[in-house]
C-alpha cells in the first residue's frame, strides 16, 4: 500500500496494483467450509432418504433433487446479500425484522402443525418456517440498535436503556415462537440473544440476572403445565433414555445405536444398516448427524464438527476485525447462533442434550433453515468486505 500523498505509478500495471489494493477479497476459508458442509450434507440427505419408500416412493433421488434446489436458492440469496452495500443492510434491517414477525403471526393464524408444533406456512407446493428467519432478524435488529447507540454515545458499554431495547427486540419473536410451541428454536434464540448481549458489552449483572430468570421461568413453566406432555417426556427421556425406549426415549436410543455402529471409519456412504432400515426417525432433518456417524464413522463425523467449528471461528474473526458496532455485534451474534444450534443438534444425537428438533446448520434437509443460514453467511461476507475496504483505506 503506497503512502498517502505519493504519486501513483502510471500505466496498466498501476491500475492492476490499485485494483488489488482497494478491492478486498472474500473470506475464502469461510466459503470453503460452507461449501464442504453443503456437499457433505446433500450426500447425507440422499443416503438417509434413498431407501425410504414411504418418503420417496419409487424415486430414490427425490430428496437429493429437492436439496440441490434448496442449495442453489441459498447460494443465490447469499450472493445477493454480499452484493448489497453494507449500509443498505442496516437500512433494510427493520424491514427484515417486521417481515419475520408478520410471518410468525401468520403461522399462529393459518400455519400447519407438524410433530406437535404449529411452525409452518404452506405457500403453494412449499412450506416455510418463519422462525428460522427470525433468528437472523433478531441478531441484525439488536446489532442495529447497538450501532445507533454507538454513534450517539461515547460510552463503551451499553446501559439499561439499550439492554431493555435489545430485549424488547428479541421478546416479540420469542413470544410468538413459544406460542407455537417450538422449544428447540426458542432455546437457540435465547442462547443467541445472550451471546449478542455479551458481545455488545452488556454489564455482567444483566447476563447473570437473565440466566437466573430464565432458569426460574423454565421451572415455573414445567410446574404450571405450560409445556406440552411430549416436550416434558423428551426432557425425562434425556435424563434417562431407558425410561421409555419405545416412546420418548426411542429417538435418542436409536441415534446412539446408529452412531455406535459407525466405529472409526464408518460402514460406508449409503451402506449404514440403521439408516437403510429406517430405524432413526427424521434422519434427513433433525438426526442427520447420525448418518454421518454411522456411514462415515468417527473420522467423518469429526470432520463435520470441525467444519462447523471452522465456520464459527471465521465468524468470530470477522466480528473481531470489524471496526464498527453493527458489524461486530451482527457477526458475533451469527457465530453464537451457528455454534449453539450445531451443539444442540449434535448433542441430542449423542444423548448429551434433550431432543428439541433443531436442524444441523448447512447439513440438514430443508429450505427454511438452509436459506436462513446462507443469508447469514452473506451478511458475514458483507461485513468482511467492508472490514477489508476500511483496512486498505487506512
Amino acid at each position: 500500500m503506497r503512502p498517502l500523498g505519493a504519486r501513483p505509478l502510471g500505466g496498466r500495471g498501476a491500475a492492476a496494483a490499485t485494483t488489488r489494493t482497494r478491492i478486498p477479497g472474500l473470506d475464502w476459508v469461510l466459503l470453503a467450509a460452507v461449501a464442504a458442509l453443503l456437499v457433505v450434507g446433500t450426500l447425507l440427505v440422499w443416503s438417509a432418504t434413498a431407501t425410504r419408500a414411504s418418503l420417496v416412493g419409487d424415486d430414490s433421488t427425490a430428496f437429493l433433487r429437492r436439496q440441490l434446489v434448496n442449495v442453489a436458492i441459498g447460494v443465490v440469496l447469499a450472493v445477493v446479500v454480499v452484493a448489497t452495500d453494507h449500509r443498505w443492510l442496516r437500512i433494510v434491517a427493520p424491514l427484515v425484522y417486521l417481515v419475520s414477525v408478520v410471518g410468525l403471526v401468520l403461522v399462529l393464524v393459518m400455519g400447519s402443525t407438524i410433530n406437535g408444533s404449529r411452525s409452518w406456512l404452506r405457500l403453494g407446493g412449499m412450506s416455510i418456517q418463519p422462525a428460522e428467519f427470525a433468528k437472523l432478524a433478531v441478531v441484525v435488529g439488536m446489532a442495529l440498535l447497538v450501532a445507533e447507540r454507538a454513534q450517539s454515545s461515547w460510552r463503551r458499554s451499553v446501559g439499561t436503556r439499550e439492554v431493555v431495547g435489545m430485549l424488547a427486540i428479541a421478546a416479540v419473536p420469542a413470544a410468538l415462537i413459544l406460542a407455537q410451541p417450538d422449544l428447540g428454536t426458542m432455546l437457540v434464540l435465547s442462547a443467541t440473544v445472550l451471546g449478542v448481549l455479551a458481545i455488545a458489552g452488556t454489564p455482567r449483572r444483566w447476563i447473570l440476572g437473565l440466566l437466573v430468570a430464565g432458569a426460574g421461568a423454565a421451572v415455573l413453566a414445567v410446574g404450571a403445565g405450560v409445556l406440552k406432555p411430549y416436550q416434558v417426556d423428551r426432557f425425562l427421556a434425556f435424563t434417562n433414555p431407558g425410561l421409555d425406549p419405545r416412546g420418548a426415549g426411542y429417538n435418542t436410543e436409536q441415534a446412539r445405536i446408529a452412531i455406535g455402529n459407525g466405529g472409526l471409519f464408518g460402514q460406508g456412504l449409503f451402506d449404514g444398516s440403521q439408516t437403510r432400515s429406517g430405524f432413526v426417525p427424521e434422519q434427513q432433518t433433525d438426526f442427520i448427524f447420525t448418518v454421518a456417524g454411522e456411514e462415515l464413522g468417527l473420522v467423518g463425523a469429526g470432520l463435520v464438527v470441525a467444519l462447523l467449528a471452522l465456520v464459527v471461528w471465521r465468524a468470530l474473526r470477522i466480528a473481531s476485525a470489524s471496526d464498527d458496532a453493527f458489524g461486530r455485534v451482527a457477526a458475533g451474534g451469527i457465530a453464537c447462533w451457528f455454534g449453539f444450534q450445531a451443539f444442540q443438534n449434535v448433542g441430542m444425537c449423542l444423548g448429551i442434550m434433550p431432543v428439541t428438533g433443531v436442524p444441523l446448520p448447512f447439513v440438514s434437509y430443508g429450505g427454511s433453515s438452509l436459506f436462513a443460514v446462507m443469508l447469514a453467511v452473506g451478511v458475514l461476507q458483507s461485513i468482511h468486505l467492508r472490514n477489508g475496504t476500511r483496512g486498505e483505506a487506512g
